[in-house]
């Protein structure tokens, strides 16, 4: 899958759903509840030693589901990542090296921008969206709003802070291509096994931005 088909995805679910699994047993389900829901994307953070196997799981059980890794810090977690089967990467903070191994292999990344600097490294890269995090504690739409007037090439997935009840708001301004968030995915439901709720969440989603 090609990065303008991976972007193209992104933008027309415009949820990208930040997931946190401590247990591998717990990824079809997940997954599942998920595309019952109508989002058929997960970024699958890096920060549990689940990660890796869940990456495997849900990209070998569901091949039309976009299955991302995020929380990537360095290039060995973009190496296994990778190899585990994620189709895009998001760090949390721009790293040169994680960029360029993305950059080399083809592999559509969303790094971590909060200042104009780190938005001026990206563009080195040619990067077409940058994930602004954590959105809500560096201002929000506001400085999106910013960045954008600066850097009119540039769009934005935010993350962080981000809900039911603002989503729509960040989704008006055309510079945002999708919005990431953990609402529809909340830890407590996942160690729960409460993936009814998680799929009612998501269905839930998914009515307020396609309203």
């Amino acid at each position: 899958m090609t990065q303008a088909e991976i972007l193209k995805i992104v933008e027309d679910t415009k949820i990208v759903p930040v997931v946190k699994i401590d247990r591998a047993c717990d990824t079809i389900p997940l997954c599942q509840a998920l595309i019952d829901g109508g989002l058929p994307i997960a970024e699958i953070t890096f920060r549990t030693d689940a990660a890796e196997e869940a990456i495997k799981l849900a990209s070998k059980t569901f091949p039309d589901m976009l299955v991302g890794a995020g929380t990537i810090v360095n290039v060995e977690q973009a190496k296994r990542a990778h190899a585990a089967g994620a189709t895009f990467l998001v760090s949390p903070g721009f790293s040169r090296a994680v960029t360029e191994y993305a950059v080399a292999n083809d592999l559509p990344i969303f790094p971590g921008c909060s200042t104009p600097t780190d938005i001026m490294a990206a563009m080195e890269y040619d990067l077409p969206v940058a994930k602004f995090f954590p959105a809500k504690q560096f201002g929000g739409l506001a400085t999106i709003k910013a960045f954008a007037a600066a850097f009119p090439s540039m769009r934005f997935m935010p993350t962080g802070g981000i809900d039911a009840s603002n989503i729509n708001e960040h989704l008006a301004f055309g510079k945002i291509i999708a919005c990431g968030g953990s609402w529809m995915v909340r830890g407590d439901l996942v160690d729960a096994g409460n993936f009814d709720e998680i799929r009612r969440l998501t269905k839930e989603a998914m009515d307020t931005v396609n309203s």
